[in-house]
């Protein structure tokens, strides 16, 4: 049996879940998801925990059974807490901040790169030290996302390190020419 399908999802206090044949709906303070599960996969609610169970044991339900309990389990966390994914900006002149709802940043460019957040994200720049952004929101899918695109418009290069990177991520650094 799937390791992690078969953990019951605890509510917090002030979600609500609401289940209609194959949609789920997790409703709280920061905002509502929903998903719709696979024909093989069924959720109900037992002693206040969200149970997801599967209708066969094989190996493609096994696979949807831990997957659909991880996509639940995440909505119900993004609902009552949210998700954060924070980047360090590192480079002379390089630095980001919020304009309205809008994220720009000095990246080396020419110009000023301007970021704008799809529904329910939200940027977030530290006052006193303009290169750490956080983007927040409550999809998970969609917090990596929008990092891994304000990634991408500086990757973080090997030799000065300068760019864009997660805060968790190391860089590799390698040594230049070495002249004589």
């Amino acid at each position: 049996m799937s390791r992690v399908g078969k953990k019951p999802i605890p509510m917090p206090a002030k979600v609500a879940v609401e289940i209609d044949g194959q949609a789920v709906t997790v409703k709280g303070p920061k905002g509502e998801l929903s998903l719709t599960m696979l024909p093989n996969v069924s959720a109900s609610m037992e002693d206040g925990n969200l149970v997801i169970s599967r209708a066969s044991e094989s190996r493609t339900d096994r696979a949807v059974h831990g997957l659909t309990r991880a996509l639940v389990n995440n909505m119900v966390t993004g609902v009552s807490t949210g998700f954060t994914r924070t980047l360090i900006v590192e480079g002379v002149g390089y630095s980001g901040e919020v304009r309205g709802k809008d994220l720009v940043m000095k990246l080396g460019f020419s110009h000023e790169v301007v970021v704008t957040p799809p529904e329910h994200i939200s940027f977030e720049v530290e006052g006193r030290n303009p290169t750490t952004v956080r983007v927040k929101g409550i999809d998970k899918q969609v917090v990596g996302q929008v990092a891994a695109d304000i990634r991408k418009l500086r990757p973080p290069e090997p030799y000065l390190g300068k760019g864009v990177r997660y805060s968790d991520e190391v860089i590799r650094r390698k040594a230049g020419k070495t002249g004589k």
